[in-house]
């Protein structure tokens, strides 16, 4: 069970730019396959956004044949009007996973960052150069809703059980290689 490969599509839903990266996994090990955007700031009608989101989600799935799906949650804000339409984006790919059986996970945006820098509160460039450097990512993109996706990807690995080979969970990539250093070829975390 170890060595199946494992595809996982990570999502940031959002109905300016919605990010995204996929990984496959080995064991233990990941690899990159994607990492990109979706721009939808020309478009202006909310619905015709919400297609998009929807359509360019079943291609990836029809593309990479994730076996699972991790999504960002939208956080919490102040502006309502802006979590509706967060939260439609994200019900949107989540229904296109749902349509072709797959299993989807959410996380909030601080479960994410912690999962990969081990601190919850940091910042997006913060969690883009943890990846960078985990995936050798020579330059990252303008935007780091792409890398927010991915983000979100991994964030899924680290915390699957299955992969784990236990029911113990983890709160982070720190946790993570303080309890597996056999697991880790070099477990010397750069801050």
């Amino acid at each position: 069970m170890k060595d199946k490969e494992i595809v996982i599509l990570g999502i940031d839903p959002g109905t300016t730019i919605m990010g995204f990266g996929v990984i496959i996994v080995k064991g233990e090990k990941m690899n990159l396959l994607e990492l990109n955007e979706l721009g939808l700031r020309k478009e202006k009608d909310q619905y015709t956004k919400l297609k998009l989101i929807f359509d360019r989600t079943i291609q990836l799935i029809e593309k990479y044949n994730p076996d699972e799906i991790s999504v960002e949650a939208p956080f919490f804000g102040k502006n309502v009007q802006s979590m509706l339409k967060l939260g439609r984006a994200q019900g949107v790919a989540m229904a296109a996973g749902l349509s072709r059986e797959i299993i989807i996970k959410e996380y909030s945006p601080k479960k994410i960052k912690m999962s990969i820098t081990g601190n919850g509160n940091a910042s997006k460039e913060q969690v883009a150069k943890m990846l960078q450097n985990l995936f050798k990512i020579k330059e990252l993109p303008k935007n780091l809703d792409s890398t927010d996706g991915l983000a979100a990807a991994v964030c899924h690995f680290y915390n699957r059980e299955k992969f784990l080979g236990s029911d113990k969970k983890y709160s982070s990539w720190t946790s993570y290689v303080n309890n597996n250093p056999s697991l880790v070829k070099n477990n010397k975390l750069k801050s």
